[in-house]
Formats: C-alpha cells, structure tokens, sequence
C-alpha cells in the first residue's frame, strides 16, 4: 500500500493519495484545487487515479474531487446520506456513497462510515491494506476527529446560514464519536485540517494521531455525556471566514472545472489611478511598515505572509475583479498566489502592478501610527474611540477599557455603526491586523484612522488597565 498525504499550509488542509503498488489502481481522498499534484505523484509512484472522493461538502476550499475525477478519468463518489436539504447537487456524474458500503482497490478496502455531526453526510473511510491485515490500519476522517479535538458542528448555520442546525449536529456529532469508538486502539487517524484552520477550535499541529491517543486525551473522547459535550463543543469556536458562505454553496452545486492556474498581466504604472478612480480593489501586498510609510490611497494592505489567504477569504469577494501591488521579489511568485487564492475561489485576479506604479503616483499618504502610552492619554482625555479588531475569543481573554469591539472580518460591514466624531484607532493583538483594518477603513473613506503600534500585547506588558479575564493571549497576525 502507497499512502501519500498532501498539505496545504495556507489553508491547513490535508488530502491523501492511497494506491496498491500491486494493480497501480488509487483513490485521492480531499483533493483540493491542485489537481495536479496528485496525478504527478501517482505517476511517479506507477499508479492510475481510478476512484476520487471526499469526506462531505467543504467549507474552507473549493473542493478538486469534480475536476480530479474528469481529468484522471476516475470514477467519483459522493456522499448520499445525510438530510435531504443537504445533498451534492451535481451527484448524477458520480456514484453515490452510503454507510457500509466497501470500494476495493486492489488489496486495498476502503469501508465507509457515516460519521455525521460536522455536517449531516459527513463521511469518514477506514483503510485496509489486505495484503498484510485482515483489519484496518487508518481511518480518514475529514472533519470528523482530529488530533486533539473533533469537527464544529456550527458551520451550517453560522456560514450556511440554515438555521436550527447548530444542536442538532453537536448531538450527531456525540452519536457518532460514541459508536467511533468501538474501533480498536491502533487505528490511525488521518484528519482532513491541521492548526490554523477554522473548522475546529483546538487542532494539533501533529499531522496523525491513534484512536486509542485520542481516546485518552482529546477532551471530545473524555466528556461523559451528551448535554456536556453539547455546550463544550459549540462555545468557543472561531468566527467562520466569509468566504466560508461561498464556498459550501460552491462544493454543493459542483465546483467549475478550472483547468490549471495562470498568472496575470502586467499593467501600466499609468493603470493605477484609473482602476482607483472606477472604485476597482486594489490589494497592495508588501509587509505592513512599507505600506504604513507610504501607500497609494484606496488600496487596501494584505501583507503576502501565512495570513494572506485568510484575510483574502474575509475581505476579496470572490466575484470581484481583483488587482495586485506586487514587489520585483513577489512578480515570480505571482502563478503561486494566483493558486493560492484559486484555493478559496478567487479566479479573478485581472492583473497586477509593480510598486513603481507608487513611486509614480501623484497622491501618496502614510498611516498615523499610535504608542500604547500615547493612546493611554488619549483615552483618559475621550480624545479617540479605540476599536479592538480581534477575534471573539481574544476579546473575552481580557482588552482594553473602553474599546469597541469589531472583529476583523466583520469591520466592512460593521463599520458605519462606529461612533463618529473622534478619531478611530485600530487594535489587534500585535499591530498586524489593526494595519490590515486601517487600510481598509481608509478604502471606505474614513479618513484620519490611526494604528495602535504593538497593540495589546503592548498595553498588557505595560501593565495598564485590561478589562475581561486577562489569561496569556497568543500572538496572531
């Protein structure tokens, strides 16, 4: 048996290519949008893709099942259990799966278990290599378990927006994990994210685990009864990313077949002001001091870091003909990001400029920047309204007096209900986001927005007034 797992860090997510090295037949588990990472790895490997399949209906990505299966010539499957209100729309071009059922591929057995609670047809496949074992060895479970914590079961209708499924998935979810557990100690586990994605709250960074690990130290396992494991897993759970709407009606109705990434044109230097006078998104991606010195105004900063692809999904509709502010260093990089955003939806970057296109700009402006002492007195006097930019979770974790608090994401939409007559300052943990919302805010036309420089951290390790309970907040950018 060949197993090869694939790992996409800007998305924290984990696919698998398991193949018989006796008949060459293989099956792709999770296959993102990078379809051809798998076909070159099986014909490395002397293998043919002959089945694709996914866990359930994915939030975070636009999933490469539809396009792998087309282009590999490999039969596809899907997923026919769960509520009728929750079906693969396009299932006509697979074969479908249910509980019980068995795929064989060569000595290979893949057993398919409906594991709901994540969401309704979650599926999760056990793997047996039936040249050496009569019993499976791992099991691929998607968003089911993962190391150190289990699926949400909040997603439908957080980010679907289908009401009253919230409960109704953490019990399928207990149900599931109760009846999991007859599997024996040695099974592997084979999760679909890794820390840092959104679809749990406490993912380890340890690619695998064992059942019989889990079973003994993952909270979910140890919870002794269902109305307890009700309220554990449904509190805390991050905010869903927008895109995350998007993208679970994308993976219902079929994805579109892509057919590769390309990179986009250049543009004149001379394009820029045009595209901003249109009201066109601009995106500037060079770190946050660059821009904070000096940036074109209307353009909006996300920094082209281990956080772009996520703010990206929050902030760039998908629909949107997108542009980019791109360094010498960044221009070669171009084919990658255009990937990277394909991962999440977004196709239309329409083209991109050199950060010559700044020096070449009429109008240039810098981002007032602010020190927590200075903020300190600028609060006592009612100067400014301080807005906390953070998640949820870091805002009950203890914040600054007085604050408004807006995460990130929402500002967009949020941001007309500020209170107006004093300038806003922006906050996040350590400046990054602020930097990020300050430009947008900028963008919207709010003028005269400031960025608190080391954010709270700053304010916590001065020792200065903190409301909430104050535990030791994780960096985040």
């Amino acid at each position: 048996m060949f197993v090869k797992r694939f790992y996409e860090p800007s998305i924290a997510q984990a696919s698998y290519l398991i193949g018989c090295q006796a008949n060459g037949e293989a099956i792709v588990i999770d296959g993102n949008r990078d379809v051809d990472q798998y076909l070159q790895v099986a014909a490395q490997e002397g293998l043919r893709i002959t089945h694709v399949t996914e866990t359930h209906i994915h939030a975070d990505y636009v999933s490469g099942s539809r396009e792998l299966a087309h282009k590999a010539g490999a039969t596809l499957y899907l997923s026919d259990e769960g509520d009728a209100d929750w079906k693969y729309a396009f299932s006509n071009e697979g074969q479908p799966l249910h509980h019980g059922d068995r795929l064989q591929l060569g000595n290979i057995r893949v057993d398919v278990l409906h594991t709901p609670g994540h969401t309704p047809e979650h599926l999760s496949f056990l793997i047996t290599d039936g040249a050496a074992a009569d019993q499976p060895i791992a099991a691929v479970t998607g968003d089911f378990v993962f190391v150190g914590d289990v699926g949400r079961p909040d997603l439908l209708e957080r980010a679907a927006n289908i009401k009253g499924t919230m409960e109704v998935g953490a019990r399928a979810l207990w149900q599931s994990l109760q009846a999991f557990k007859a599997n024996e100690d040695w099974l592997q586990i084979w999760p679909g994210h890794g820390a840092g994605s959104a679809c749990g709250k406490g993912i380890s960074a340890i690619p695998s685990s064992t059942l019989g690990y889990e079973r003994r130290f993952n909270w979910a396992f140890n919870v002794t009864t269902e109305a307890d494991f009700v309220t554990r897993v449904l509190e805390g759970q991050p905010e869903p990313p927008a895109y995350f709407a998007s993208m679970k009606r994308v993976n219902k109705a079929g994805p579109a077949i892509l057919g590769g990434f390309t990179a986009p044109p250049r543009l004149a230097d001379a394009k820029l002001s045009e595209l901003l006078a249109a009201g066109a998104l601009v995106v500037d991606t060079r770190p946050a001091a660059e821009y904070a010195a000096q940036h074109v105004p209307g353009t909006l900063n996300l920094p082209l870091n281990g956080s772009f692809v996520t703010w990206a999904g929050w902030l760039v509709p998908s629909a949107a003909d997108l542009y980019l502010i791109v360094d010498d260093a960044t221009a070669v990089r171009l084919p990658e990001v255009a990937r990277l955003l394909a991962l999440i939806g977004i196709d239309r970057i329409t083209g991109w400029l050199g950060t010559s296109a700044i020096a070449a700009s009429v109008v240039l402006r810098g981002t007032p920047q602010m020190t927590v002492a200075d903020l300190r007195t600028q609060l006592s006097a009612g100067a400014v309204t301080l807005v906390d930019v953070r998640s949820a979770n870091e805002w009950a974790g203890g914040h600054i007096a007085g604050a408004v608090h807006v995460p990130l994401g929402y500002l967009a939409e949020r941001c007309r209900s500020l209170p107006a007559g004093k300038p806003l300052v922006m906050q996040c943990q350590s400046g990054a986001r602020s930097a990020i919302a300050t430009s947008l805010l900028e963008r919207l036309g709010f003028s005269g927005v400031i960025n608190l420089d080391g954010g709270y951290a700053d304010w916590a390790t001065a020792g200065l007034p903190i409301e909430g309970t104050h535990e030791p907040q994780t960096a985040r950018v």
